[in-house]
């Protein structure tokens, strides 16, 4: 990350001309100045040069990250007059979708904590005020959570709660506000009222506006990858919290491992059935970093002696199949079914995923190391 990644990013993936950061380079890591930008995307530079920054790297992370924000702010919040953030935004930073997304408030949130902490400017506390201001009001649902976005188009899913539990605990973390904390066990009970199932370990993903599991085109779809993300934040949260989430994370794992792995390769597949039968037969990069966070969460959970065994197979898979192509810095994003490469440009999206999971390798394996 400190030797060519962030410089890579920070080079490249910043647009000098028109501010804000690309949406992706091409394959040769070359920025795409022309690729409409998603909100989400921008919040979650952010992040990762904030937490650049706090973890010393000195090359421009604060400077990237506020000049972000200040971006973001600028195109993307109230940018039609209307409250809230829209979605998408044209290359020159006009508004080329205005529908307020679920999803996108999240990591709002999450990049207002992470950019708090590294600037220590007060006022984007109160855009995150703002934000979930806005979230609870315009898309809160009157049986816990958010809908979709405004206007709401169903099927409701898990991922923006989950987005948002992580967005709670980082706002805490930075301010250590009670408040914080109790937003997150709104999310937490949600988890444990309609994302599990049962003790199954199956995450549900899709559901009725009444919570009940989608039927349809969105019936008996999994994806392996946020049964992982959520380990790790279970884990986060209990941390914080001293709740006991330790069998929740077993079953989501021993699921995850058993139904929604490729054994060949080691690998998450991007989604499954119930059964494990396979139902997207590719391999994005990110379901693998939280394969790793979710490992390390188990290492510090106290987990069986191959944990850490497990933990460093992952890391080293995810450096030698999916961060070895040119150039330096970047990654091949998807692999088809055979394991050949499937991707057609460098997304910054994946950036977030990759700069969360290796700083918690180098936390919790130097850690373990250093006793």
């Amino acid at each position: 990350m400190i030797d060519k990644a962030l410089p890579l990013w920070r080079e490249r993936g910043v647009d000098p001309a028109r501010g804000g950061f690309v949406e992706r380079l091409t394959l040769q890591g070359e920025p795409d100045y022309h690729a409409i930008r998603r909100l989400r995307v921008q919040a979650r530079q952010i992040y990762v040069f904030s937490h650049a920054s706090i973890l010393g790297w000195d090359s421009g992370g604060k400077t990237l990250a506020a000049n972000g924000f200040d971006y973001l702010v600028d195109r993307g919040w109230r940018a039609d007059g209307e409250p809230g953030w829209v979605h998408l935004l044209t290359p020159e930073g006009k508004i080329e979708d205005p529908r307020r997304d679920a999803y996108d408030h999240a990591f709002v949130l999450l990049a207002c904590a992470w950019a708090y902490r590294a600037t220590g400017d007060s006022q984007i506390l109160d855009v995150a005020e703002e934000t979930l201001a806005y979230l609870d009001e315009a898309m809160g649902a009157k049986n816990g959570g958010w809908l979709e976005g405004a206007p709401h188009a169903g099927p409701r899913r898990q991922n923006p709660h989950m987005h948002a539990l992580e967005a709670f605990l980082a706002l805490y973390q930075a301010t250590g506000e009670q408040r914080w904390l109790d937003r997150a066990l709104d999310v937490f009970k949600l988890f444990e009222t309609h994302f599990m199932c049962g003790d199954s370990g199956r995450l549900t993903e899709y559901f009725e506006d009444d919570w009940r599991p989608a039927n349809g085109a969105h019936r008996d779809r999994y994806e392996p990858g946020h049964h992982a993300e959520w380990i790790w934040l279970l884990h986060r949260y209990a941390q914080e919290t001293g709740a006991d989430t330790a069998d929740h994370a077993a079953a989501l794992y021993d699921y995850a491992v058993n139904r929604g792995m490729d054994r060949d390769s080691g690998f998450f597949w991007d989604e499954v059935t119930g059964t494990g039968e396979i139902r997207r037969a590719s391999r994005r990069c990110w379901p693998q970093t939280e394969l790793l966070k979710a490992r390390l969460a188990r290492i510090e959970a106290g987990a069986n002696g191959e944990a850490r065994e497990e933990a460093e197979a992952t890391l080293d898979a995810l450096m030698d199949v999916y961060l070895t192509p040119q150039p330096e810095g970047g990654w091949m994003d998807r692999f088809d079914a055979k394991g050949r490469p499937a991707a057609d440009a460098i997304p910054a999206s994946t950036l977030y995923h990759l700069m969360c999971a290796f700083a918690e390798a180098d936390r919790v394996l130097n850690a373990k190391e250093d006793s």
